[in-house]
């Protein structure tokens, strides 16, 4: 089991949400939308990726999805009890809904989406009490940076589409 500390823990927080922006960063050399997650069991990274949709040319690709599945292979169960997932960008409602079908206990987000948020921001299905398992969350950590990243990309994006 998870232990309370781990919870509040900001400085270990922080820690995997940068290796989880150093997924998002990879995200940007591949033109992904940078994404980036990490599942950390243990103390250590169980599952690690990023956004790949258009790279494997699949709507699920999504950083959260592939992270999970790595995860629940090295674990050997889809059962994520003990796991820690770490994001980049809040969880669309497709992510949240396998977070909760993986039974993460606990995740932890940089960025809002004011767009397809499903923890805080449009949905808040971690907390849906008609869902066979309420997900704790801690959002904003890192928010700067990864909300950066992110604009930086669309950014370059619609410079590239006024110049074709």
């Amino acid at each position: 089991m998870l232990s309370d500390n781990q919870f509040g823990d900001q400085p270990a927080h922080e820690r995997w949400m940068r290796a989880a922006l150093s997924e998002a960063r990879q995200a940007v050399e591949e033109d992904e939308v940078p994404v980036g997650a990490v599942v950390v069991a243990a103390g250590r990274i169980v599952g690690s990726a990023h956004n790949q949709r258009e790279q494997l040319a699949d709507p699920t690709a999504h950083a959260e999805m592939i992270a999970l599945t790595q995860a629940a292979s090295s674990l050997g169960s889809w059962r994520l009890v003990d796991c820690v997932l770490y994001v980049t960008l809040e969880p669309c409602p497709m992510c949240a809904g396998a977070i909760v079908q993986a039974r993460v206990p606990l995740v932890v987000w940089g960025a809002v989406d004011p767009k397809a948020g499903a923890v805080e921001s449009l949905y808040h299905l971690f907390e849906d009490s008609r869902l066979n398992h309420q997900v704790e969350h801690v959002g904003n950590v890192l928010e700067h940076e990864s909300s950066e990243l992110l604009s930086a990309f669309f950014r370059q994006k619609r410079q590239e589409s006024r110049t074709k």
